[in-house]
């Protein structure tokens, strides 16, 4: 998927400590429904990294990344899932997908 026109990005949150074994839990078992909304939204290779001190690393290939979050953000399935997830997050200025902690890219080896 990563090619000239594909934007790479990667992102921070902090999950709670104490909500750790949950979170993995819940994205054990993602919904369908969302899992559909994101791939029809653009988040393509999309992937979640969790430390035990709840550092959360996601990154996502997409055309567009203004475009892939306003189309998840236009979707209820979206706004479910991100009203249950808001809890297992510490300090979110927004819910969690408005709170990403974006990583700017310094090495890229193709």
């Amino acid at each position: 998927m990563a090619g000239a026109s594909t934007q790479r990005i990667c992102f921070t949150l902090r999950v709670r400590p104490d909500r750790l074994a949950e979170y993995r839990a819940r994205h054990a078992a993602v919904w369908p429904e969302m899992r559909a909304a994101l791939h029809q939204a653009g988040w393509h290779n999309y992937s979640l990294f969790l430390a035990e001190d709840g550092l959360l690393v996601g990154y996502l290939e997409t055309p567009d990344f203004a475009a892939a979050r306003a189309a998840m953000a236009a979707r209820a399935v979206n706004a479910r899932w991100q009203a249950e997830m808001a809890p297992f997050f510490v300090s979110l200025s927004g819910r969690p997908d408005e709170s990403f902690q974006l990583l700017a890219e310094v090495f890229h080896l193709p």
